[in-house]
């Protein structure tokens, strides 16, 4: 036989209503102790203290004492005072005037004038002249000029050397390196020829090939003409 629950003793079914009843109890206490007023502590009157009140003070009067200086007693008076004559006779120092009369003549040092040694700019290297030197027919700035220049000094060099001057002289089959040197003087002059050849005779050829190059307009420097060095190499081919 089943036992059957009463309705009326489930719990459950109040569930809501005593949710409802916790909450309301909640938000009440919390009102009551929000609104709850509180007092801060009193206590008993200490009293006012005022802290500009001037304070009376009793100063005592000082008089200022100075210390007795004791006296000296004064020199003693000489028991004799003696006259003595004075026989010795004072030479006088006379000082003579510095000051100059307008009748006597005054002898003035001739002031040699020197003449201020011109500033001697030596001899600069190509590569940092300032204004370099023009090769004839050369035009443009520096970069092109120093181009220009270059690429002239070559051609001449080509076109004046005898190519087959290594041959004739035996030299074995291979590429040989020529270095050349040379000055433009401040005239604009091929002057200083120097060169470096593995045979005397090239040597002696590219030094006359050289000194074939054209006047040029001369290198300045801070504006003035100087002699500009000027060295290049050059590569020979023996068959």
């Amino acid at each position: 036989m089943e036992i059957k629950k009463n309705p009326k003793s489930n719990l459950e079914n109040f569930s809501k209503i005593f949710m409802q009843i916790g909450l309301v109890l909640a938000l009440f206490v919390t009102y009551v102790a929000i609104e709850q007023k509180t007092y801060d502590k009193t206590y008993g009157d200490l009293g006012v203290l005022n802290m500009n009140a001037e304070m009376d003070e009793d100063i005592p009067i000082t008089e200022r004492v100075e210390p007795v200086k004791p006296k000296t007693p004064p020199p003693p008076a000489p028991e004799k005072i003696e006259i003595v004559e004075d026989e010795k006779e004072i030479e006088e120092t006379v000082i003579e005037s510095t000051e100059t009369d307008e009748t006597e003549a005054i002898e003035v040092e001739e002031i040699e004038e020197v003449e201020e040694a011109e500033e001697v700019i030596e001899d600069v290297s190509f590569m940092i002249i300032e204004d370099v030197p023009v090769f004839p027919g050369c035009k443009g700035n520096k970069a092109a000029l120093k181009k220009c220049f270059s690429q002239k000094v070559q051609k001449h060099f080509s076109r004046k050397f005898d190519a087959d001057l290594p041959n004739e002289l035996g030299l074995a089959p291979g590429r040989k390196r020529v270095f050349i040197s040379f000055k433009i003087d401040k005239q604009g002059n091929i002057v200083n020829v120097q060169a470096r050849a593995p045979h005397p005779k090239i040597k002696s050829e590219v030094v006359s090939v050289m000194n074939k190059l054209p006047k040029m307009k001369p290198g300045r420097q801070r504006g003035k003409p100087v002699g500009v060095k000027y060295s290049i190499p050059f590569t020979l081919v023996v068959e």
